[in-house]
Parts: structure tokens; C-alpha cells; sequence
């Protein structure tokens, strides 16, 4: 399992999520307390979103904890909107283009968890991206397959409904393989004007989610793990939730992709 935060209100330093706080994500890619492994070291990535519509992408293969250019890079960059994750495989190879985020024209997508026996559909779930999106796969991973075929399914208008009939379709495959779990999902993702996520499983083990807004930041986190050991204000995201932060503020909605299915 992987660890990631993401951010969205006024510009502040990345820093102040990704490498400051006592329990920031650079901490959790070595001393996670709220999944399966402890240590997030299949490399890490950052996008943000500044002036233009493209987000910046950093990624490498390095662990998070032993590159000193994401530490400069976080002291330095200033945004009002950005994604950054730690990663942990689930069997796909260490390399920059498997690590997290992935980012297509204004959009960029995380994910933590997995979709089960992803292996024995990966053709399948390829012939779901549309060809005009299939440039844009790179790796190997389920969570970029996931992330495209999303796209193709009109992530533009329609954020839930698309990531709950893309969801629908893989758990579906999954289960057809025999698969379990068939789907644990927490991930988030962006246009650069509104920031998305999402908590769900199949099973009663859906990956951690929590939000919170900071005065002193004038902006909403919402991160795998709070980023200071007290926990103090940071609120639960119940499985089956679909979360919404923009510019009015921050909703919530049911996430139910096997409906969605049947629609």
C-alpha cells in the first residue's frame, strides 16, 4: 500500500505537507502507521498546479526519505493545489513511469490500494482506454489504467459518475478472475481547479482517508495518514465516500460504483 497527501485552498510551500509536519509523507514513506507496510520506498511523486492549466510533475524511483531534490523542491515551490505520494508496489516494476502521480493534459490522478488479480485483465482493461488517451499510458500499473480509462469515461463532466463506472468495470473483472479482494481504492485527483477523491473496497478494508482545514493554511488537506501524531481535527472518510474541495468548499457523497454499473 502506498501513502499520499493532496491540498487545496491558498499557496503554500509543499513543504509544509510533504516534508515539515512531524508525520509528514516523506516520515510516512518510511514510518507509516495506518497500512499494511511501514515503509513506502518504490519511489514518490509530486504534481501541482501553478499558473498554468498542465500541472509540474516530479516523479523518481528513489525512496522518498533519501532524495534531497524533493526536499529542496517542496522548500521552494509554492502552489495552491497539489498531489504528492509515496509509493509501496503491489508487483509492478520500481520505475518512474509506474510511480504516482500520473498526469494527462490538466488532469492528475493518485491512487493507494489495489484492484484485484489485475494481472490476468490487464489487455482487457487497456482496450478500455480510448485511443486518443492510450499515448498517455506509460507504465504498467492498474492505478494509470484506472485513472484513462476514467478519462475516456468523461472524468471532464462528470468526476464521480466516471470513476464509479470505471471502478465498476475493473472490481467487475476482478471478481470474474476469482479475485479478492476485487477492489480496495483510495485515491485522489485534480483539473487544477477542483480536488477529488475517493475511499472504497469490496471488502470491509478499504485504505485510510482523513480531511482537515487549517486556518493557519487557509486550505483543506486530505492525506492517507494525519500528518502530526495527535490527530487533532482531522476528520474520518467513511468507505463508500466521494469528497469534493473547490472554491464554494468541501462535499460529500455517496461512492457507489456497482450502482453505477447497473444504471
Amino acid at each position: 500500500m502506498c501513502r499520499w497527501a493532496a491540498y487545496h485552498g491558498e499557496p503554500i510551500f509543499l513543504s509544509e505537507i510533504v516534508s515539515d509536519p512531524a508525520h509528514s509523507l516523506i516520515a510516512q514513506s518510511h514510518c507509516a502507521t495506518q497500512c499494511h507496510t511501514a515503509t513506502n520506498a518504490d519511489g514518490f511523486g509530486v504534481a501541482w498546479y501553478d499558473r498554468r492549466p498542465e500541472p509540474g510533475l516530479y516523479r523518481d524511483i528513489y525512496p522518498a526519505w533519501s532524495d534531497p531534490n524533493l526536499r529542496s523542491l517542496a522548500a521552494q515551490v509554492q502552489s495552491r493545489l497539489f498531489l504528492a505520494h509515496v509509493r509501496a508496489s503491489t508487483g509492478t516494476a520500481t520505475s518512474r513511469n509506474n510511480c504516482h502521480p500520473f498526469v494527462s493534459g490538466q488532469w492528475s490522478f493518485m491512487h493507494n490500494g489495489q484492484v484485484g488479480g489485475f494481472d490476468t485483465f490487464r489487455k482487457s482493461a487497456d482496450m478500455m482506454i480510448p485511443d486518443a488517451l492510450y499515448g498517455c499510458r506509460k507504465g504498467a500499473t492498474d492505478s494509470e489504467a484506472l485513472f484513462l480509462v476514467a478519462l475516456g469515461l468523461g472524468l471532464d463532466r462528470d468526476p464521480k459518475g466516471a470513476l464509479e463506472r470505471a471502478t465498476a468495470a475493473f472490481e467487475a473483472r476482478a471478481r470474474a478472475a476469482g479475485a479478492t479482494p476485487a477492489m480496495r481504492l483510495t485515491a485522489a485527483f485534480s483539473d487544477g481547479q477542483r480536488l477529488c477523491a475517493v475511499r472504497y473496497a469490496s471488502d470491509d478494508h478499504a485504505p485510510s482517508l482523513y480531511y482537515r482545514w487549517s486556518d493557519s493554511r487557509a486550505g483543506w488537506a486530505v492525506v492517507s495518514e494525519p500528518l502530526d501524531e495527535a490527530q487533532d481535527g482531522w476528520i474520518p472518510v467513511a468507505s463508500g465516500t466521494f469528497l469534493t474541495v473547490d472554491a464554494t468548499g468541501i462535499r460529500l457523497d455517496p461512492f457507489r460504483p456497482l450502482l453505477a454499473q447497473a444504471a
